[in-house]
């Protein structure tokens, strides 16, 4: 669709035209942020910062404001058809994604946003081309733009008087205005309509949390044992949720060297649920106790494995050794189209001086320390996927893929060209 200098801008509420810097599909549109109005210029600087920086770290915190910065791409930035705005998000996305490459869960909201785009256009019938304004002398020509002589019983501007050349003149100019009229207000119901998508899908990823703790009944009976890895408030709203009903006891592990299964902890007994801190080493031991497994994770994978903190495989492996039920908590917003082909890929080596401080100097020049922040769980190891619109099998997740991120697979394909 090409509707020439037409330029639908918006805010987040209502289509409205406002001047912005054009950005032709050909060119890439992300290679400079003054290619961008100056509003959404400087949000997308600031959103950059903070994730090259690492400042912000709750994977909802993330989607969040990667769907609220394309939101503001969509309502802001100048774009003459689909193609052209699609080619403009991914371009973001790419931008977004070379300031912190193994932040899996930017490139999962893009693609979500790819999708709903391009569900809206498919959905939003937008005129055809309009009529060429030399569409009437040309009526009068052949294919070979030979004048041809008229029809018998038929007159052209050439046999006709002069004031009847004008008014042919002034309807075929008339036509061309309607059908330009008409294709603006098809292009300017469409932004709307994808802009009111995309809030509702930002509303979505704010209700996910609560909308998993309402499956929590489901999966956590009187009397259990529950144990959990380190902090996550998607789990911690699901035990809370149970334990309004019933009661359980949970066993947290303190997740060395960050220690924050002891926040987990206190969270969980500020709702007046019996826990248990232990250390990573005891997990084999007292897994025989366990009823049920409740894990939190970062990313869950195309192939249903899981980027999870580090120490989950550990206790998955312990758990299927004793047949203990594995329950994975995350929103479909972590769903990744991505599959593991390389592990390490995805995971970040954070400072070795939790582990074995630098003070020990002698020590420390003898040995190589490796402090990864997330472990690989395989699909194996997971038995049930609870996310915000239901439970799944790990084999069923390549059916929600494609009904979330089909659209959007070649994005996937080249973010590993980074």
């Amino acid at each position: 669709m090409d509707i020439g200098a037409f330029s639908p801008t918006s805010s987040t509420s209502s289509p409205t035209p406002s001047s912005s810097v054009s950005m032709s599909m050909h060119e890439d549109p992300a290679s400079s942020l003054a290619s961008f109005p100056r509003d959404v210029a400087l949000a997308m600087q600031s959103f950059l910062v903070q994730l090259r920086r690492g400042q912000i770290r709750e994977s909802k915190d993330i989607a969040k404001g990667t769907a609220e910065l394309m939101r503001q791409v969509v309502a802001n930035s100048r774009w003459d058809d689909i193609r052209g705005l699609v080619a403009v998000l991914k371009a973001v996305g790419k931008r977004l994604l070379a300031a912190q490459p193994r932040e899996l869960l930017v490139v999962n909201i893009v693609c979500r946003i790819v999708h709903i785009v391009n569900e809206e256009a498919a959905s939003v019938e937008v005129v055809s081309e309009p009529v060429p304004a030399g569409a009437g002398r040309k009526a009068s020509q052949g294919s070979d733009g030979i004048s041809t002589p008229p029809a018998k019983g038929s007159e052209t501007p050439m046999t006709m008087g002069v004031g009847q050349s004008g008014m042919l003149a002034q309807s075929l100019g008339e036509q061309v205005a309607a059908t330009m009229s008409k294709r603006t207000m098809d292009m300017f119901r469409l932004k709307s309509s994808i802009i009111q998508e995309i809030n509702e899908y930002i509303d979505e990823l704010e209700g996910t949390e609560d909308d998993i703790a309402e499956k929590a009944l489901d999966y956590i009976h009187s009397n259990e044992v529950v144990l959990t890895c380190g902090r996550s408030r998607t789990v911690e709203m699901f035990l809370r949720a149970a334990a309004r009903k019933r009661k359980f006891h949970v066993i947290v592990t303190e997740s060395a060297p960050r220690y924050d299964g002891h926040e987990q902890a206190r969270a969980l007994r500020c709702a007046n649920i019996e826990v248990v801190v232990i250390p990573d080493s005891a997990v084999f031991a007292i897994m025989s106790r366990v009823n049920k497994v409740i894990l939190g994770t970062r990313v869950v994978m195309a192939n249903g494995g899981l980027i999870a903190p580090s120490g989950t495989h550990m206790i998955a492996a312990a758990a299927r050794h004793h047949s203990t039920q594995v329950v994975v908590c995350a929103g479909q917003y972590k769903h990744s189209p991505s599959f593991p082909f390389d592990d390490d890929r995805f995971n970040t080596l954070t400072s070795p001086d939790a582990v074995l401080p630098y003070r020990d100097g002698g020590l420390v020049d003898a040995v190589e320390v490796a402090n990864p922040s997330f472990d690989y769980v395989p699909p194996e190891l997971v038995d049930i996927l609870v996310d915000n619109t239901g439970s799944h099998l790990p084999s069923y997740l390549y059916r929600l893929l494609q009904e979330n991120y089909d659209s959007a697979k070649d994005f996937v394909w080249t973010i590993y060209d980074q």
